[in-house]
């Protein structure tokens, strides 16, 4: 079992509400043919508030992929070693008592990785493992709780650090005005954050007790969610047919908690979903037969910071430990997904020491 401890999340300064959205890409794009069907779906997202790495006035302009790519660099560095200096902090742990170092991001790209300077920069162990993962998109977060789970398995005395770098913002094509772009420009965030999984919980440690996990990836869906690379960058493409995939992977949300608690998902007492959309939570409430209530908290984080790619499990997870509702022993599921059609599940227990 590993111990999911409390996640840090740092959002960057510069926000944009949904009106201030709007604006701006109507300003962009004064004679879209289907400007009223754009406004309207944006709308529709129910993303209030995000934030973004720079004002909109810069977001909008493209000033080449070597540009963007080192700001990706300097600012995912900058922002991933203050979250990881809070994170040790805020465990009373040092750089050293890490044995495995996981980064996921999928909006820039470096090699070496983030990993390998956060382990020079933060005087980690020279031995320190590294695991970075680019591809997985936004089901990155959940994937890396349950290799660590997996990890920890294997080296029970052994913890783990999880840092999310996300900047969505560095995506956006001034030059493309598919509406399905245009509502992904309104809808990703940007964010930086991270959590440690412990393999031996201490006394007065709270968290999130992974138990069981389980994976799905839907064949033939690799056109669901993409990035075309060309000289410009990464370039998102969103195919309509994801919305409709939960329905496969909800029968395995059910059996993984029926099979290990006799539980359906209802009972359980908190529930832990990427916000890939408004219609993914939906989906969600629709094929899982949810209460409203149980995606609740992943809505509150849609809302006021829109979908922060891999880290929204993090900041829902963050939700549960700051409505201090949750009591030792409280059964709970965990769900994210992201290009493939890939799905990252997990199934355990709260507990307080």
């Amino acid at each position: 079992m590993s111990l999911v401890t409390k996640p840090t999340v740092v959002f960057p300064n510069h926000q944009i509400n949904q009106k201030q959205m709007i604006d701006v890409l109507k300003d962009l794009f004064p004679y879209h043919p289907k400007w009223d069907t754009v406004e309207r779906m944006i709308r529709n997202t129910q993303v209030e508030n995000r934030n973004l790495l720079s004002p909109i006035n810069q977001v909008v302009t493209h000033p080449g992929f070597e540009y963007r790519n080192k700001l990706y660099k300097d600012q995912g560095l900058k922002m991933a070693t203050e979250v990881t200096q809070k994170i040790l902090s805020d465990n009373k742990m040092k750089p050293k008592d890490i044995d495995l170092l996981i980064v996921v991001s999928c909006t820039g790209f470096l090699m070496p990785s983030l990993t390998s300077h956060l382990i020079s920069d933060l005087d980690f162990r020279p031995n320190t493992k590294q695991l970075p993962v680019v591809q997985l998109g936004c089901a990155a977060g959940a994937w890396a709780l349950n290799r660590a789970h997996e990890y920890i398995k294997a080296y029970p005395d052994h913890n783990v650090l999880l840092v999310s770098v996300e900047f969505s913002s560095l995506l956006f094509q001034p030059q493309d005005d598919k509406i399905s772009s245009l509502i992904s420009n309104c809808l990703f965030g940007d964010a930086v954050s991270g959590c440690i999984i412990k393999g031996i919980p201490e006394n007065g440690d709270e968290g999130y007790l992974i138990e069981n996990i389980d994976s799905y990836v839907k064949k033939d869906s690799d056109h669901y969610i993409k990035y075309d690379v060309k000289s410009t960058g990464f370039h998102f493409g969103l195919d309509k047919e994801v919305m409709h995939s939960i329905k496969d992977v909800a029968p395995i949300m059910e059996k993984l908690i029926n099979g290990y608690s006799n539980k359906n998902v209802n009972d359980l007492d908190f529930h832990i979903f990427h916000t890939g959309g408004r219609k993914i939570l939906d989906e969600l409430v629709s094929n899982l037969d949810l209460v409203e209530e149980n995606v609740s908290k992943s809505r509150e984080s849609l809302k006021n910071h829109g979908n922060i790619a891999s880290g929204v499990i993090l900041d829902v997870l963050n939700h549960e430990f700051n409505s201090k509702t949750r009591k030792n022993g409280d059964k709970g599921i965990m769900a994210a997904f992201g290009p493939g059609f890939t799905a990252e599940i997990n199934h355990g227990t709260w507990i307080k020491n």
